[in-house]
């Protein structure tokens, strides 16, 4: 569990639901209609206007902006460094035995590449789509999040609408026009709610983990290139190190 997230959003929620119970309490602010509306209609809109195989992804992108990333830059680029290493000395055929026990699909992918003998064009054409297309991939699942509050904003638009329409329809029935208003006022409220404390930070996070994906991936093609071109473990190791913050970065080499 990724805790930025997690105290970010008990933070969020337990200060308005705080201020909530401060108040009239949190009761008055359940309202089935409402939910309705902006919960149903947003997620129905979503499901409208995004692939079914995407839609399918949703409650699951949601958990993921929780976790933590489960990748360690500098564990990569000593593994990197130790292939160029066993490259250089033995060839870089002796790194057959390392790409079936390698468990980075990326990076296994890319090591097999150039012990087959692929020429470097191929080698970083090809990973380079892998890259491309994970983002395009990242980037659709974090806009639908994204899309989503700002269907729920809609939504409660519409339902601030419904309910004033119910208001001014029954304005001879004094008793029904407090749950009118209500319908009219909560549905807002979920609508704000849902964009601001869910679905915006929810796609933010998506798109800054899949930055970070991306960045990793790049590391590895870069390392993967040189050690096909044979170049110097040393001189590999500080052009990876630049990947990282300079307060992180060590070396193997004393």
């Amino acid at each position: 569990m990724d805790l930025g997230s997690l105290i970010g959003s008990v933070m969020m929620w337990g200060m308005i639901l705080a201020a909530m119970a401060l108040g009239v309490g949190i009761a008055p602010y359940a309202d089935t209609q409402s939910t309705l509306i902006v919960i149903g209609g947003s997620i129905g809109a979503v499901m409208y206007g995004f692939k079914m195989e995407q839609f399918k992804l949703f409650g699951k992108l949601i958990g993921k902006s929780f976790k933590p990333q489960t990748f360690d830059i500098p564990e990569i680029i000593g593994k990197l460094v130790d292939y160029a290493q066993k490259a250089r000395r033995d060839g870089i055929l002796a790194l057959e035995g390392d790409v079936n026990n390698e468990t980075n699909e990326f990076l296994q992918k890319g090591l097999a590449m150039a012990v087959d003998g692929n020429e470097p064009d191929v080698i970083k054409a090809l990973l380079e789509i892998d890259v491309n297309k994970m983002a395009e991939r990242h980037g659709d699942n974090a806009r639908m999040i994204e899309n989503w509050g700002t269907y729920a904003g809609a939504f409660g638009m519409a339902g601030t609408l419904v309910g004033l329409v119910a208001m001014l329809v029954n304005m001879n029935d004094p008793s029904s026009i407090g749950p009118a208003m209500a319908v009219a006022l909560l549905t807002t409220l979920y609508g704000s709610l849902i964009g601001t404390l869910v679905a915006t930070p929810a796609s933010n996070v998506l798109s800054i983990r899949s930055m970070d994906e991306q960045n990793v991936k790049k590391l590895i093609l870069e390392g993967i290139m040189s050690i096909q071109a044979g170049d110097n473990p040393r001189t590999l190791e500080a052009k990876l190190m630049a990947y990282l913050p300079p307060k992180e970065r060590t070396t193997q080499f004393e």
